[in-house]
């Protein structure tokens, strides 16, 4: 039985490098993952390298309409996640910038 057994894990930027390789590792240790990415044929070649307890969502987390469908897949396929393992700083900061001003 693996650290992260019975886990779901959110991992943006997914289909490549750092987060590909944490997602990997996750899966190994029992976790379900969702990763992201914004090229549709990246994303599907992550996918099918993880091979199992895997689902990818295109989208870039600079986009609230594309973190609304993540997260709303992640509800719907497993109701909850327990670790979020956001990769991608920069675009994490402009969805920031995003939803501050829509509130102005």
């Amino acid at each position: 039985m693996g650290k992260l057994e019975g886990k779901v894990a959110v991992i943006t930027g997914g289909s490549s490098g750092l987060a590909l390789e944490t997602a990997k590792r996750f899966v190994e240790e029992g976790a379900y993952v969702f990763i992201t990415g914004r090229v549709q044929e990246r994303l599907d070649a992550a996918v099918r390298l993880i091979g199992r307890n895997v689902t990818g969502v295109r989208g870039d987390a600079a986009n609230l309409d594309d973190l609304d469908r993540l997260f709303n897949t992640v509800k719907r396929e497993k109701d909850k996640f327990d670790i979020l393992f956001a990769n991608e700083y920069d675009s994490c900061l402009s969805a920031s910038e995003s939803r501050a001003k829509r509130i102005n």
